[in-house]
């Protein structure tokens, strides 16, 4: 069983969101792109999000998607959310 690995390059306009959202909290993010893993010879394909480390809390985004989740993906919030999330921390 083989495992490729391809990376994903973040969207222009979301990685300008997170840094415009940073920037007004004098913050700056660490962006990891995220990768598609997939088995060889098979269909199955899993989708790593993007990370995004900001005040050493991982946040994880998808390219195209208006939700950002924080830690994890059960706890998520909208990207127009963060800046007040940032604050309050």
């Amino acid at each position: 069983m083989k495992i490729i690995k391809k990376e994903i390059i973040i969207e222009e306009d979301l990685k300008q969101k997170l840094e415009i959202i940073c920037s007004f909290c004098n913050t700056k993010p660490t962006i990891i792109n995220g990768s598609i893993r997939s088995i060889n010879k098979t269909n199955l394909n899993y989708i790593e999000p993007h990370k995004i480390i900001i005040k050493g809390i991982t946040f994880l985004a998808f390219n195209y998607s208006k939700d950002i989740y924080i830690g994890n993906i059960n706890n998520k919030i909208k990207i127009t959310e963060l800046e007040n999330y940032l604050k309050n921390i």
